[in-house]
């Protein structure tokens, strides 16, 4: 093999003795689990809003950014649940480029897993304890989720690893909701057939092990936009694509349709001000068919401190290094209106 073994890394029971979850922070968890299990199965009909930075580049800003989060889930708490997106892992569509706090702790130095594993548990246990929130990250590596399995309480897969067989398999043992992304390709069918595969039970390896997971019935869909052949941005938010989503959900007889949309992405072609709009006409949608509003059970919005973002050698606090978000004035008006909006 061509590999440099640089340095053995501990187990994920060995990272999470240095960094334990109380029996006080496992009750929130398990509370916000609760809530948020409620609203993908259709037992509670507020508006779940995955919401955060493009990456969680640092830990004094996303902390900053998540108590600030606290403030306003306490003002909406009626009609509005909010989860933290804290992407510690970041795919990179040509392997080059800031791949997250997992490889570089440190944004602006090389690659350090071992501190950086260290670094992720110990943002989402701050993030936990300090704000109440147990966030949302992506499945982008599946043998690391045990890493942060007691934590989480929403997972995502990615447009790019939605086909991959160790994906579903790993979703299909997890006790969270997994929201499956449409391919880059927009194939609502290869997101769905995810979907059904994470539903099942599944006997494969897991980290050495040989293990039997029990389907996971929270699987659900995640509209993100496409790109053509030419690289155009596609979007998939509209009227009419969550209309085609809810046919092609009743002919495929799965447990509890649910859809967020991505409002970022190729859903506004990382036109990060767009947003703002396209969750308006989500909502607006629901008002018009009771079939759309039955399926829709949030938004996914990328969102920091600042508006934009900057190179990933730049030092401004608070604005992404990966993709453009809204920043907070925006974001904090717009969850207002949202919350306007659902009522």
């Amino acid at each position: 093999m061509n590999l440099e073994f640089k340095k053995e890394l501990p187990s994920a029971e060995e990272v999470k003795k240095m960094y334990p979850l109380t029996p006080g922070l496992d009750k929130i968890k398990s509370e916000n689990d609760r809530q948020i299990q409620d609203i993908i199965c259709g037992r509670s009909g507020k508006l779940l809003l995955i919401i955060g930075p493009c990456s969680a580049d640092r830990e004094d800003a996303v902390l900053d950014y998540v108590c600030r989060l606290r403030k306003v889930q306490e003002k909406v708490a009626d009609v509005i649940t909010i989860v933290p997106r804290i992407y510690t892992n970041k795919p990179r569509t040509t392997g080059e480029g800031y791949k997250g706090m997992l490889h570089q702790p440190d944004a602006h130095s090389g690659a350090d897993m071992l501190k950086g594993l260290l670094s992720i548990r110990h943002l989402h246990m701050r993030v936990l304890s300090e704000s109440g929130f147990s966030g949302a990250d992506e499945m982008l590596y599946p043998e690391n989720h045990t890493y942060l399995s007691d934590m989480l309480s929403y997972v995502a897969v990615g447009a790019r690893s939605v086909e991959s067989q160790i994906h579903r398999l790993t979703a299909s043992g997890l006790s969270i909701p997994v929201g499956m992304k449409n391919p880059t390709s927009g194939d609502m069918n290869v997101m769905l057939n995810s979907i059904h595969a994470a539903m099942l039970s599944h006997t494969f390896i897991y980290r050495g092990w040989e293990v039997t997971s029990k389907g996971n019935p929270m699987t659900h869909a995640i509209l993100r936009g496409s790109v053509s052949k030419t690289g155009r941005s596609i979007p998939n938010y509209h009227y009419e694509d969550m209309m085609l989503l809810c046919e092609k959900y009743s002919q495929s007889q799965l447990k509890n349709p649910a859809l967020i949309v991505d409002t970022n992405h190729n859903n506004s072609g990382k036109q990060y001000e767009q947003q703002i709009r396209i969750a308006k006409e989500v909502l607006h949608s629901t008002r018009h068919s009771d079939d759309i509003c039955r399926l829709v059970k949030g938004l996914m919005i990328e969102s920091y401190l600042e508006d934009g973002c900057q190179s990933g050698d730049g030092g401004v606090y608070g604005k992404s290094i990966t993709d453009p978000c809204l920043g907070w004035e925006k974001t904090e008006r717009l969850i207002y209106d949202l919350a306007d909006l659902r009522k």
